[in-house]
């Protein structure tokens, strides 16, 4: 029986760093979302491990892994922070031209509002 594509569990064909084929790491390692689900963060751990698998459109795509050990809690949302994150996502909101709040993030292939990049398909 061959071994899988991806197998490389001491990290000699990866630059260190050990691999596993998709659904086929050992317990214990997650990935930064399936840390988060558990209220987790990586933190200032190295990256543990890795997932390889094929891509549908070519080429082979990784997922790193942590230790679940060595994983911090999520910061909390302090009032400032919270401050901090309404203010960017208004300005991501904001018309640059009409300086209104669109109430939708501005499409960045336009940088500004349907009104104001269309001016002329709109009836008055």
């Amino acid at each position: 029986m061959s071994r899988p594509r991806h197998w490389d569990p001491d990290g000699t064909r990866h630059g260190g760093t050990p691999t596993y084929p998709w659904r086929m790491a050992p317990g214990g390692l997650f990935t930064r979302r399936q840390l988060r689900a558990k209220g987790l963060s990586p933190g200032r751990q190295d990256v543990a491990a890795q997932v390889m698998w094929r891509s549908r459109y070519g080429g082979t795509r990784p997922a790193y892994l942590y230790r679940l050990a060595l994983a911090e809690p999520v910061r909390p949302m302090t009032p400032a922070r919270a401050a901090a994150l309404e203010k960017a996502n208004a300005a991501r909101r904001t018309c640059p031209l009409c300086h209104a709040d669109a109430g939708y993030v501005l499409p960045a292939h336009l940088g500004t509002c349907l009104t104001c990049a269309a001016p002329d398909s709109i009836a008055t």
